[in-house]
């Protein structure tokens, strides 16, 4: 029995690809995890099933243990070479951007590599993720609490919360729409259950009155009573089919408004591009809960995926991500303000308020003729998810502040964005645009990349980060 030995201290989630890739020659290396998830202490066990045709080989299985050493190579290198002469080099090289052996609270995705010892040339490969249950190296204030409140919540993204706690999640590329389950509330989840799949980006949820509501990129869907009929879902219903089906920023952020209507956006299907032809590109639609009633409530909204309602006004505040293609410091991300239906918020003709589009802007499209955002964010930090915050577990000066979730920057030459801010407001004034969680960025290495933030019950706040398919609680002592 050869004994693969990993670090892993604290409950630790594993993904594993269900068939390594065949090379032509016919070698498969496959990395099967007894179980889905482990807590501490417990002995994590598993297997590794070889199987070539050519040359012939019979399926030879390695059973598995992981501790906190790391000898896999040396395990798998002495029995491959019983069963398999000449092929003697088993390596783990990492593919993702942590590594598993910075310490014992770490995830990483890694690849077993079969290759030649001589030229290297590679045999087989089979991939696999650890993810453990410690949120790694994100900071928080003083008194504050980082911690991981759910495991193996691939391509984490929107999130919405039920009356009983039953937290729903979208994703953008997985398809799927879980239902995260804290069974014996201790703000830490024991299930996560696949409630759809198959779906085209799934990535808005909004629960109201018993009902899950779910955006895919060309519809909006209805899950009835689904708190009742988790394990056996029902069908669902299509509450509107008419939406756009351009997949460039058609994935959705959908919201219940405090006028009982159906927020929906519609992104612009381009990086910059005018569309005078269909109204709804680059908007915040609504309607109602029945499909009904259709209208663009706001335009020159380029692609926002995350909004939500002043407390206390019931203004709609949202996040708008600017295009691409002008530099690493132009345009800003922005944070706008819609205190009334009608408002143009100037995509794709001005960016930021004050900055003309160099192909769009002109005399005829003049800044001042469009609504300015309420802040300039971070330029290309991709604003995602925001909320205000209206808990009484965090410090008073939380209240109704806002807190948005920056996914990060994809092209720029400097990676920026990566962490959850904390904007503070004086009426509808802007007094501060500061870090509150960061972390998930070490220095050119991304750690995770932060979706969306949604309040609980007790005034902690949940973080979804669809990179490393986790959600994060933040809590107050």
């Amino acid at each position: 029995m050869a004994i693969i030995l990993l670090v892993v201290t604290g409950s630790v989630a594993f993904t594993a690809d269900a068939r390594a890739g065949c090379m032509e020659r016919g070698f498969c290396a496959e990395l099967i995890f007894d179980k889905a998830e482990y807590k501490p202490g417990e002995e994590v066990t598993g297997r590794v099933i070889l199987t070539s045709h050519y040359p012939a080989m019979l399926p030879t299985t390695i059973n598995v243990k992981i501790h906190k050493d790391n000898r896999l190579i040396d395990q798998l290198r002495t029995t491959i070479a019983q069963v398999y002469p000449g092929w003697t080099e088993m390596t783990l090289r990492p593919f993702g951007l942590t590594r598993l052996n910075q310490g014992p609270k770490s995830m990483g995705q890694w690849r077993i590599v079969l290759a030649r010892e001589a030229s290297g040339e590679i045999l087989s490969e089979a991939g696999f993720t650890v993810i453990t249950d410690d949120p790694g190296p994100i900071t928080v204030p003083p008194g504050f609490k980082i911690e991981t409140y759910a495991l193996d919540v691939p391509n984490a993204r929107s999130m919405t919360i039920s009356t009983r706690g039953t937290l729903f999640v979208g994703t953008r590329t997985a398809g799927k729409v879980y239902a995260v389950i804290d069974t014996n509330k201790d703000y830490r989840a024991e299930r996560v259950i696949t409630i759809a799949s198959g779906l085209n980006s799934p990535n808005g949820v909004a629960f109201f009155h018993g009902d899950l509501y779910v955006a895919e990129i060309d519809r909006i869907l209805k899950y009835p009573d689904i708190e009742t009929r988790l394990d056996d879902p029902p069908r669902p219903v299509v509450v509107n089919d008419t939406f756009p089906r351009d997949r460039g920023h058609g994935w959705k952020y959908i919201a219940v408004g405090p006028d009982g209507l159906l927020y929906v956006p519609v992104g612009a299907p381009c990086n910059v591009c005018e569309r005078e032809d269909d109204e709804r590109y680059a908007s915040i639609m609504r309607m109602r809960l029945d499909g009904s009633r259709l209208e663009v409530f706001a335009r020159g909204v380029r692609n926002t995926v995350g909004f939500d309602w002043h407390p206390l006004k019931r203004d709609l505040w949202f996040t708008d991500n600017g295009r691409d293609m002008m530099g690493d410091d132009l345009p800003p991300d922005e944070l706008n303000r819609a205190g009334e239906k009608g408002l143009h918020f100037g995509f794709p003709y001005c960016h930021g308020g004050d900055i003309p589009d160099p192909q769009f802007g002109d005399e005829k499209h003049s800044c001042q003729e469009y609504t300015a955002p309420v802040k300039k964010l971070g330029p290309h930090v991709a604003a995602l998810g925001m909320i205000f915050y209206t808990g009484r577990m965090f410090p008073n000066e939380y209240k109704n502040q806002i807190l948005i979730a920056e996914h990060g920057s994809w092209n720029r030459s400097e990676p920026i964005g990566y962490r959850v801010m904390r904007v503070t407001l004086d009426g509808n004034r802007i007094v501060s645009y500061e870090p509150f969680a960061e972390g998930w960025l070490q220095g050119a290495k991304i750690f995770g990349r932060p979706v969306d933030i949604i309040q609980m019950d007790d005034g902690s706040i949940l973080i979804s980060d669809d990179y490393r398919g986790t959600i994060l609680r933040v809590s107050y002592r």
